[in-house]
């Protein structure tokens, strides 16, 4: 964890968007190969994106809405060095005005989940694609409440997706989490300063 650290403050604010950037460019291009291989009827892949606003906005919403909190409670009232990344999250939003926070959390929300619920869960099951999403996230390994967070908010997307097969409810879920929390990092980093 230190090296990373170290690794981080070493780096430019867009050598960090740069390596956010490719990192979620490559696990489309990996969604799509996958997709070309594993994948008969890609009209079924298309039929996982529902125009359910109930189950998008109440269901997805309101599940982003109770992370949220579970998360802002345990920033507020856990040791922070439990709660550390590194530093990398905020690197990534601190200095980000709102769009590009939108933008970011966009992007990751959109490739992660199509890859890792629309192609690998419904091809290797909840479980393994679950531990795989927690595994990209690496860099919580040596952090076990971070790391245990992964795995469970993994397990939440992977079941909201097994629930109502419909991939906009993790997505927007994913999206908001990450939204809202790379707002609050952004907000918390302005009035330090």
């Amino acid at each position: 964890m230190k090296r990373q650290a170290k690794i981080i403050q070493e780096m430019s604010d867009r050598e960090i968007l740069l390596n956010l950037y490719i990192t979620q460019a490559i696990m489309l291009l990996i969604a799509v190969v996958l997709g070309f291989f594993l994948i008969d009827d890609m009209s079924a892949f298309w039929e996982m994106f529902k125009w359910n606003p109930v189950q998008i906005f109440l269901i997805g919403g309101g599940i982003a809405i109770i992370v949220i909190i579970i998360d802002l409670l345990f920033d507020r009232f856990l040791p922070k060095v439990w709660m550390d990344d590194g530093g990398i999250n905020e690197r990534v939003f601190a200095k980000r005005n709102v769009f590009h926070i939108f933008f970011i959390a966009l992007i990751v929300s959109i490739s992660e989940e199509i890859l890792f619920r629309g192609i690998l869960q419904t091809q290797i099951g909840l479980i393994l694609a679950s531990l795989l999403f927690a595994l990209i996230h690496f860099r919580y390994l040596s952090k076990p409440l971070l790391f245990s967070m992964a795995v469970i908010l993994s397990f939440v997307l992977g079941l909201l997706f097994e629930l109502t097969n419909n991939l906009l409810v993790p997505i927007f879920t994913h999206f908001l989490i990450d939204f809202v929390l790379g707002l609050y990092i952004m907000i918390s980093a302005r009035k330090k300063t």
